[in-house]
């Protein structure tokens, strides 16, 4: 048995296993099963004392699931909780990490971990999408009548800079921000010609995906950025990129996604400058 990779499948194993464990292993089950978000968030000593066992029963339920030691298990109910929008919080996912290291972490170290992970994750962003991928995102912006942009919470600047860059393109762009309570107003134009950049990741917000189903049934292109092939995205689009971002402290990056959108919007400008069609590659200026 190998130890399983997230956390739904650990309390599905941890269930099938249950009846097999010493009692004090079935004391912790039932404490991990019943109290998901007070693993992930207290100390290994708080958790054995509310288990009601010495720390080190912790360590040996862990190794009975395959685990190198309590902390790799404690990471999937982490990883776990940082996807719930509960703990969209910034102070909340501090106050984890600190639990975690049990030490002061100091903004040099936060740089250098995020430029290092960064940079892995940029380094397979060349063989994550074929040229076909590539073309056949630009083509569907070229010919677009409208283009349609949303993109909530974490993914808005992605949409936002879309936004941006596309309107010193000279391409008919709309935001969906749902400014005002008029998310199903800006959507309700969308029509078969039209091309709808969608992006969302974990958590999935739904109004995002709400808005990227009605494109589709409307008949209008869809391209997702996203961060999964099973995301609720992928079924819809005509192009999805699944990205892989850096992930520091449970504070995931932007940096493949901006890269993505820089990569399509400079290879518009030129598609539209060689077509003689008013595109200016001069115009995006992401540096102003």
């Amino acid at each position: 048995m190998s130890a399983p990779n997230t956390l739904e499948q650990l309390q599905q194993t941890i269930s099938r296993n249950y009846e097999g464990l010493s009692k004090r292993l079935q004391q912790v089950a039932r404490f991990l099963l019943e109290h998901p978000n007070t693993v992930a968030l207290e100390t290994v000593a708080s958790l054995a004392e509310q288990c009601g066992v010495p720390p080190s029963t912790l360590v040996r339920f862990a190794a009975a699931f395959e685990y190198n030691g309590f902390s790799e298990m404690q990471n999937l109910f982490r990883q776990s909780l940082v996807e719930q929008t509960s703990i969209s919080n910034y102070s909340e996912r501090v106050k984890m990490n600190q639990n975690a290291t049990g030490a002061d972490i100091h903004a040099d170290q936060i740089l250098s971990e995020f430029s290092q992970r960064n940079a892995f994750s940029m380094s397979h962003m060349p063989h994550q999408f074929s040229p076909e991928m590539l073309s056949s995102a630009v083509d569907l912006l070229e010919n677009a009548e409208n283009i349609y942009l949303i993109g909530l919470r974490r993914a808005f600047p992605i949409s936002s800079y879309f936004a941006y860059s596309l309107r010193h393109l000279n391409k008919t762009t709309h935001l969906i921000d749902g400014g005002g309570g008029m998310l199903v107003e800006q959507a309700s134009n969308i029509r078969k010609d039209d091309v709808i950049i969608a992006t969302t990741f974990s958590p999935y917000a739904q109004e995002t995906v709400t808005v990227s189903e009605y494109a589709y049934a409307a008949g209008a292109k869809v391209i997702a950025i996203t961060d999964s092939k099973i995301s609720p995205l992928a079924g819809m689009s005509d192009v999805c990129f699944d990205i892989k971002e850096a992930e520091v402290l449970g504070f995931r990056s932007l940096t493949s996604s901006m890269t993505l959108a820089q990569t399509l919007l400079v290879s518009l400008a030129y598609r539209l400058n060689a077509d003689g069609q008013m595109g200016d590659t001069k115009q995006i200026a992401w540096n102003h």
